[in-house]
């Protein structure tokens, strides 16, 4: 069982915990963990972990206010809508999911999912579109929810009154009466959506510290994501160790969550929503780099065996960081990684991870960082698993 532990020199901080004497020592700038309450709601423990704060997200009210007003995409062609509801019904005998749809817009990949049999709760930010949508709703005899409320900035880090369309998750799902499940229970529902246009490396950190921490809306299970991506983005987020654009986050994302390309489409079948309130078209032009040309439908499936005894929502900061100081000189050896990070034997833990002395960072695929992290973590011969670095002290994520 996860437990915490007292006593620590002031200046260091318990970061990780993974059993009883398994812990690391960590920097002063390091989140803090409050006391855990009893109830099992994620089936992970006796306890589960309180949310923790996401690095570098505090939204002030200019800054909500600039975010509302920058534009997004929708879906409007009725054949792309078509496509995207086909992809999401896959086999009729399946048992359906609940749809999370995040900003329809105007609605038509909403009528082609409902068309489809499937039944959708709208997450629409922009009050524009909700009469539309509620019109909708009035229509078709249950099979629709409409709310005012953005999924990609719910539970916001700024304290005080939540109002539309900022969003806590624990009162969205309440409300549409979705219960928490295991990690190792099927995919309690999907979202849907386009990612959006100027902050989707910022949203994909965001997601990743709630899925890691199983914070948010990963505290109700494995949620599955079905959004569109910019192929700059793509490309990073599944790029593997012979590309220069391999990096933490593809490493964090491919070992949490199975990625599939489900439809590749162009961005000019795309409209985009801008702030006098018209609907205009994206056109691609001939000076947008190649990278910029399509949007990618992806599949984001966390995995089961996420977490184990070694990696888990509470120490998952810890590997955050132990890669972060690992991309921080991508081209040195691993062992010199491995000689700041930990006074666990190096020749050691590289023996048993199946590694050369001479292994690079760039040698390593995205589970083997796993392996090497747990293997850090599971020396029964070291109280202190992780040495203390102030360039570890940083719990932000790479910029944007």
């Amino acid at each position: 069982m996860w437990v915490p532990v007292a006593g620590l020199p002031p200046r260091l901080k318990l970061s990780a915990l993974a059993g009883a004497g398994r812990f690391c020592i960590w920097g002063f700038a390091a989140s803090t963990r409050k006391h855990l309450p009893a109830k099992n709601h994620r089936g992970f423990s006796d306890s589960y972990p309180q949310p923790l704060p996401y690095p570098d997200f505090n939204e002030s009210p200019s800054s909500v206010s600039k975010w509302r007003s920058e534009p997004k995409r929708y879906v409007t062609s009725r054949r792309l809508a078509e496509t995207v509801a086909k992809i999401l019904r896959g086999k009729r005998e399946r048992p359906r999911h609940l749809l999370l749809e995040c900003n329809p817009g105007p609605g038509i990949l909403t009528q082609a999912l409902l068309r489809n049999g499937a039944k959708v709760v709208a997450l629409e930010s922009d009050k524009t579109f909700i009469p539309h949508l509620e019109s909708l709703r009035k229509n078709l005899l249950g099979s629709l929810e409409v709310i005012h409320c953005d999924f990609f900035k719910i539970d916001p880090r700024s304290d005080g009154l939540v109002k539309p369309p900022i969003m806590v998750s624990h009162m969205l799902f309440q409300n549409l009466g979705i219960e928490a499940r295991p990690w190792s229970a099927d995919i309690p529902l999907k979202v849907i959506g386009v990612f959006p246009m100027k902050n989707e490396r910022r949203t994909l950190w965001k997601f990743l510290y709630d899925l890691y921490a199983c914070t948010s809306v990963y505290r109700y299970g494995r949620i599955e994501l079905n959004l569109f991506i910019s192929e700059k983005e793509y490309q990073k987020l599944t790029a593997n160790r012979n590309s220069n654009l391999y990096d933490v986050l593809s490493v964090l994302w491919q070992v949490a969550c199975e990625i599939k390309v489900l439809h590749v489409e162009p961005l000019s079948s795309f409209d985009m929503y801008t702030q006098n309130g018209q609907l205009e078209k994206a056109k691609c032009r001939e000076s947008l780099n190649p990278t910029e040309q399509n949007l990618y439908f992806i599949r984001m499936t966390p995995r089961k065996s996420l977490f184990t005894e070694n990696l888990t929502p509470i120490n998952y900061d810890v590997f955050f960081h132990m890669l972060k100081h690992c991309f921080g000189k991508r081209g040195a050896r691993l062992i010199d990684h491995l000689h700041c990070l930990t006074p666990v034997d190096a020749m050691d833990v590289l023996m048993q991870i199946g590694k050369s002395e001479k292994a690079k960072i760039t040698n390593m695929h995205p589970q083997d960082f796993k392996r090497l992290f747990e293997t850090i973590e599971c020396s029964k011969d070291y109280v202190h698993k992780w040495l203390y670095d102030d360039s570890m002290g940083d719990t932000n994520p790479p910029g944007k």
